[in-house]
């Protein structure tokens, strides 16, 4: 919805918007208003003063104490200042501090002073050096500080209280600042009034702490301090942080209506809605608080035209660009590059070009990144090149062209033109001279001659890399080392990685061998991108060889790409050879992780070792290594596949001793081992130790158990558990209903089955072929021929009627024989087979006219 339909003329923003629920009694009851009006003025800070407030012989001490201070390193030994003690006083103290530039200064004389005897700081010396601790960012001392201050006993006005407040604030010491606040006014140090409470909202704001905000605002409320603008700016803020849209637009209501909106608050809402992604609406209230006055400051509208140009809402961007012109704000050079690089990353040239010509219409030169932005916007093609490097050229003047030239570079690979950026390249180096290139026609220029260096190529030769033109990126290398230049350590890096991506693994050791002759030696990174490349290739021998190498260097192999190389070698079915690996890796001094291990011993498990993976399993946590809830659950889900569950239970009560909680899944794959192994009671047992643990029961539980229950003969106990599961919220998939339906047909509860399986189909869930199965065999149990007939044609009607090969047709073959017999039935499935919906069993059998239809 526009904004334009929201506001109208004399009415307030947003009006129909709550700041907080109906039913909250934050900051309103149904007997006083949202908000109290106030003459309140906000004081600027806790009584901060300056040397005005002392007489000159007071000056003249303060002076003479920091003369000392500065002059010297310094000593609480020192005669001069143990001469001046009888002279001290806290506005003296105070005086010193505000006038000494280092901190660790500041706090020596601080500590100094509060050790003499007699003399006890004020909460105006406390302040003072609050506000040295939280300019210099010095936490932990300014910490300290707000505990001395209470420990004391040092008593307070409320406008001392929020400065100190603010000092953590500013800092982020939220929690410090809290504590304070409730510890003075609970001790009685002082009584906080509603500047003390802005102070604490605007630290808590700006930590986002929307509960203790809206806490604070509760008890500002029911002390009956007023609220000011100072008291909602925060509030505002942080919903605005949060993106509580709502809350956010109640308060700019509130404060409009009272007045109390200016050129911070409004900054605060039109960033908001920016982030928000309410571009057109922060506009249009832009152009509402213009006509009433106010305006936002140059600052905002930087942050403004950067936002947009990020979301290529480019329109917007020069809209703003636009005011800021009208209302006199001064343009600078990085603004015009911002806006110009936008236009030029959307393809709107034109207006690029014209930003181009206002900015040396102000008197405002171009810089490098403009004018390559522009050229670099531009075909060769396009008159307009020709025109823009003739500037460059001039702009350059006598200055050396390589970096114009390396700028033209860099701009058409970002710009994504690396063909031509690599055909200039190459037309300077001699290789390629196309007469016809605009570009080549200036940097080919017989009098003033481009001298191609190192970084000339290392922008397009990542720009190629960046595109995957790997060999491109190899021959211009290589290029580049005949013309003379030096490669450096990145170019090899960047090479060596591209290969091995690609698991060209000769060329990258090919590599690695002509950086090391050039005196460039291997990083942890250069050797890194080759043991990965050889774990991917599953090159056991070369891997731990590179390892040892990279011992000499210092260097450690990357514990993901041995991680990879166990997880490849098991999924061949090479676990044997993957723990091998690890113990060779073991004995060059790098230990895998446990992650690394939980590999291998699923490798092992997968190949029929389970006793090899549990073996492996107690070598590791002997070592010292703590497997984590997965390495356990790898083991349990094979031990309780091999109906070894009593084992797995006790691997569940080891992880639980060692403090690990069992996951859904662990109890899940006991649940199903006990199942299996017919013991449906303890499998119960499991579920209620599950329920002790507060681990919700997914589907999975609830479908195994189901299935098990109905395995054992309990239908009526797996029904009463289907019932428990719908009350937990547990929502039954298409697996569960096929688990219920088979699990009650094999029980006979032919018509149960039948209801679950209607309800199954009125979710849109499709039945398998053999639920059909289960249900025509189960009515064929029951002798409920019409039901099975039914069941028949559902078959036959959703295509799902199984081939006269499958293990399931015998079922449907006798079905139809007991159709063929019934009276009920007989006439309407001879009807089916012979409309040739269902195969003539009598063919099939090789009996031909013994149930041959007649109709």
């Amino acid at each position: 919805m526009a904004l334009s339909r929201i506001i109208k003329s004399n009415q307030i923003l947003f009006k129909s918007t709550k700041l907080i629920p109906p039913n909250s009694s934050l900051l309103h009851s149904c007997k006083s208003p949202l908000f109290f009006p106030s003459n309140q003025r906000r004081p600027i800070c806790a009584k901060h003063r300056n040397d005005n407030f002392l007489s000159s012989d007071q000056i003249n001490i303060s002076n003479a104490f920091i003369s000392i201070l500065i002059k010297h390193p310094f000593s609480p030994n020192n005669p001069e200042l143990n001469n001046l003690v009888p002279l001290l006083t806290h506005k003296i103290v105070e005086s010193v501090l505000n006038n000494l530039k280092n901190w660790r200064l500041a706090q020596q004389f601080f500590t100094w002073v509060s050790s003499l005897p007699g003399y006890k700081h004020n909460i105006y010396t406390y302040n003072a050096m609050a506000s040295i601790l939280s300019r210099a960012r010095q936490n932990a001392q300014l910490k300290a500080l707000a505990l001395d201050v209470v420990d004391s006993n040092c008593s307070m006005n409320p406008g001392a209280l929020g400065f100190f407040i603010r000092c953590l604030g500013s800092v982020g010491l939220v929690d410090e600042a809290t504590n304070l606040f409730d510890q003075v006014k609970r001790i009685g140090l002082c009584v906080p009034n509603s500047y003390s409470y802005n102070c604490l909202l605007e630290a808590l704001s700006k930590s986002n702490l929307i509960d203790l905000v809206e806490t604070r605002l509760k008890e500002m409320r029911n002390l009956g301090l007023e609220f000011d603008k100072y008291t909602l700016t925060p509030v505002l803020q942080v919903y605005c942080i949060a993106g509580q849209f709502d809350k956010a637009l109640s308060v700019f209501n509130e404060m409009l209506e009272r007045g109390w909106v200016d050129e911070h608050v409004l900054s605060i809402l039109v960033v908001a809605f920016s982030k928000w992604g309410e571009v057109d609406k922060a506009i249009e209230l832009i152009d509402r608080m213009e006509e009433r006055g106010m305006r936002l400051n140059e600052k905002t509208f930087y942050v403004l035209i950067h936002g947009f140009v990020r979301e290529s809402r480019m329109d917007k961007a020069l809209c703003l660009f636009d005011k800021i012109r009208k209302l006199g704000f001064c343009h600078s050079v990085s603004l015009f590059d911002v806006m110009i690089g936008g236009l030029c990353k959307n393809n709107e040239r034109e207006k690029a070009l014209s930003l181009y010509s206002e900015m040396k219409e102000l008197g405002i030169d171009p810089d490098f990144g403009i004018l390559t932005k522009l050229i670099s916007s531009f075909s060769e093609e396009e008159e307009e090149m020709d025109r823009l490097l003739q500037q460059c050229w001039d702009y350059v003047g006598s200055q050396p062209k390589n970096l114009l030239f390396n700028s033209v570079l860099e701009g058409l690979v970002r710009n994504g033109s690396i063909d031509t950026a690599c055909n200039l390249i190459q037309s300077v180096m001699g290789n390629n001279r196309n007469g016809g290139s605009v570009l080549v026609k200036y940097f080919l220029n017989e009098k003033e001659v481009v001298t191609l260096n190192t970084n000339s190529f290392t922008s397009v030769i990542n720009g190629l890399l960046g595109a995957g033109k790997v060999d491109m990126a190899l021959s211009l290398f290589r290029e580049m080392v005949q013309f003379g230049c030096n490669p450096t350590l990145s170019h090899y890096n960047d090479l060596i990685d591209a290969l091995c991506k690609l698991n060209r693994l000769e060329e990258s050791y090919e590599l690695l061998r002509q950086m090391k002759e050039m005196g460039l030696e291997p990083t942890h990174f250069t050797h890194n991108c080759i043991f990965g490349c050889l774990c991917r290739l599953e090159d056991v021998e070369g891997a731990v060889e590179l390892v040892r190498k990279m011992r000499f260097y210092g260097h450690e192999p990357w514990i993901k790409y041995s991680t990879l190389l166990v997880k490849n070698l098991c999924k061949h079915e090479k676990a044997v050879e993957a723990c091998k690996f690890l113990t060779d890796m073991a004995q060059e001094g790098f230990l895998p992780d446990i992650i690394t291990y939980s590999a291998a011993v699923n490798g092992l498990i997968k190949i029929k070792s389970v006793d090899k993976g549990l073996e492996l399993f107690q070598e590791i946590c002997a070592r010292g290594y703590c497997p984590d809830v997965i390495s356990y659950n790898i083991l349990i889900k094979a031990l309780c596949k091999a109906k070894r569950v009593a084992e797995a239970e006790g691997l569940l009560n080891d992880m639980m001793l060692k403090g690990l909680v069992p996951s859904e899944v662990t109890y899940n794959y006991l649940i199903d081992g006990w199942c299996k192994n017919g013991e449906i009671d303890r499998a119960m047992l499991c579920l209620s130790k599950m329920f002790g643990k507060e681990r919700e029961a997914n589907v999975i539980t609830y479908a195994t158990l189901v299935d098990g229950l109905c395995n054992f003969g309990r239908p009526d106990d797996a029904l009463k558990l289907w019932d428990e599961m719908g009350r937990k919220g547990c929502i039954p998939n298409r697996i569960a209903y096929h688990t219920l339906v088979n699990g009650l047909c094999k029980c006979g509860r032919s018509s149960a089955a039948l209801v679950h399986f209607n309800e199954m189909k009125e979710k849109e869930m499709r039945p398998d072929s053999y639920i059909y199965i289960a249900l025509i065999s189960a009515f064929l149990s029951d002798t409920n021929l019409p039901c099975v007939l039914d069941m028949l044609k559902e078959m036959v009607d959703v295509g799902n009627l199984p081939d006269p090969l499958d293990k399931n047709f015998p079922i449907i073959r006798g079905a139809i024989c007991k159709l063929l017999e019934d009276a009920r039935t007989s006439f309407s499935i001879k009807h089916l087979i012979a409309e040739g919906k269902i195969p003539d069993v009598s063919l099939l059998e090789g009996a031909e006219g013994r149930h041959k239809p007649s109709i």
